[in-house]
């Protein structure tokens, strides 16, 4: 160009020192530029720093006190249950999450562009461009499971925990104090037919789990399904109708221990005070006054819901040493319609798992609970955590539909970390089965509750049965070998030994 005055080129103006062109920066190919970009996308805003733009620092300080924040909450037990048990919280950090993962993303992008030489191949610039897009598309991947996950979880807690009515649990209990001072909080487990809203449901698992609320030790008491005249506490509202236990007139399987949870609220509603749940509240009172100690809560599971449960994790595997019948109804007289036959790591789908857990044709309630705990052992060691978080949609969905409580939510932190307690920790199993000194037709309940004083009051031991020849004999330490008449090691009778 040329100087209107004088008629000589105009000189080129030069940037100012400082200025945006002086201060970018970009790769010289672009392999440098993708280089960069991953640079941001593992500490967001460094490649914008790197190419001169200072804005980056505002993205880089926060990524890294974020990325501190999160890798002590991950080695924090305490702080992964405090948020995995409160909805609120959860979907908190689903739209902080959210909020992060588009920053991050677009950071990545603006970071690219930023970087990219400037006469690279239109080809070459296109494929960079496509290498950055799907990277940041499988890096959503990770984020939507985990949001979905939170989701589910909240919306799991909200169904289970939340607006639970009940009129024999707890009163007064906080966060700070969910124990009330006491040694033990004692946990009523029912598995019944049927839903678990259904007021017609019969609880043919019955299992108390009494906790040492500071050093985690466990003692389970299996109950009969068949066990009649169960008592109710004396300041119970049910002990003024049943003072005799509970029994009456008609037919005698209307007044077994499984009846409780559909008779009360039938013959008896709105006795206990409020509740969504009267049969639970009636049982928890038979069990507690039976075995003389108090009930704090319960957990009710279908047992048909189970097989979900089952179907969910991809099935369990147990030894199998006696055939076990497939439906079939002893007092009707109906004859099984299959077996599952005997075997070594026999691998059971729902259906299958749920019979090796109910199955009673041609056995016993005793030999039932034993196959039980044996199912429980099975689903811990199926249960790792990779196929947990696999199959955690289906659980989650199972578990809204069988699972029934009346644990309030804002006990949920304490009842984790007491569960964590309980893990590792010896569980002694006790199971009332017919012995001279028991008979579930008519129990003495006087021997009864001194038995229970004494397992939760000796060291833990074999899990074991009361009954038998020696039921008044000390536990017996886990080293020595257990008497047969006092005790069966369930551990034994969950292996594979069909010649017993």
């Amino acid at each position: 160009m040329t100087d209107p005055t004088f008629g000589a080129p105009a000189p080129r103006l030069q940037p100012r020192r400082g200025s945006h062109r002086l201060r970018f920066r970009r790769a010289r190919t672009l392999r440098g530029a993708l280089g960069i970009t991953l640079l941001g996308a593992v500490l967001p805003g460094a490649g914008m720093v790197w190419t001169g733009r200072r804005a980056g620092y505002l993205l880089l300080v926060p990524a890294l006190g974020f990325a501190v924040y999160a890798a002590i909450s991950l080695t924090d037990v305490g702080t992964l249950v405090a948020l995995a048990v409160d909805p609120a919280r959860l979907r908190t950090a689903v739209v902080v999450l959210a909020v992060a993962f588009s920053v991050w993303t677009f950071t990545v992008i603006v970071t690219y562009l930023m970087a990219r030489p400037r006469r690279a191949p239109v080809g070459r610039m296109r494929l960079g461009g496509a290498v950055v897009v799907l990277a940041c598309l499988v890096s959503a991947l990770p984020v939507v499971q985990s949001m979905r996950y939170a989701m589910t979880q909240a919306d799991l807690v909200d169904t289970v925990f939340t607006s639970n009515v009940t009129a024999t649990a707890p009163r007064n209990v906080t966060e700070q104090d969910p124990w009330q001072g006491r040694d033990r909080v004692n946990l009523l487990i029912l598995g019944g037919d049927g839903g678990v809203g259904r007021t017609g449901i019969r609880t043919d698992t019955v299992i108390l789990l009494s906790v040492n609320t500071r050093s985690g030790r466990s003692v389970l008491f299996s109950l009969p399904r068949n066990m009649m005249n169960a008592q109710f506490p004396p300041d119970s509202p049910l002990h003024e109708v049943f003072p005799d236990g509970f029994t009456g007139a008609g037919d005698p399987g209307s007044w077994m221990l499984n009846a409780v949870y559909g008779q009360v609220p039938v013959l008896y509603p709105g006795i206990l005070g409020e509740s969504d749940n009267e049969g639970a509240d009636a049982l928890k009172q038979a069990v507690g006054g039976s075995l003389g100690v108090t009930v704090d809560y319960y957990l009710l599971v279908n047992l048909l819901g189970f097989q979900q449960i089952v179907d969910a994790i991809g099935g369990v595997t147990v030894n199998i040493n006696e055939p076990v019948a497939i439906n079939g109804d002893t007092d009707r007289g109906i004859p099984p319609t299959g077996y599952l036959q005997p075997g070594p790591n026999q691998h059971l789908d729902g259906f299958h798992a749920l019979w090796f857990s109910r199955g009673r044709w041609g056995s016993d309630d005793y030999e039932r609970m034993l196959r039980q705990r044996c199912m429980i052992s099975a689903l811990i060691d199926e249960a790792d955590p990779m196929t947990l978080l696999r199959r955690y949609q289906a659980l989650a969905e199972a578990g809204k539909e069988i699972v029934r409580t009346d644990i309030p939510k804002k006990l949920l932190p304490a009842f984790v970390e007491l569960g964590l307690r309980v893990k590792g920790k010896p569980v002694r199993s006790i199971a009332f089965v017919t012995s001279d000194e028991f008979f579930s037709g008519d129990p003495d309940y006087t021997w009864v509750q001194s038995s229970v004083r004494r397992a939760l009051q000796s060291p833990p031991a074999r899990a074991g049965s009361v009954g038998g020849s020696n039921p008044t004999a000390p536990a017996t330490p886990p080293t020595e070998e257990v008497d047969p008449g006092a005790a069966v090691d369930v551990g034994a009778s969950c292996a594979y030994s069909p010649e017993l």
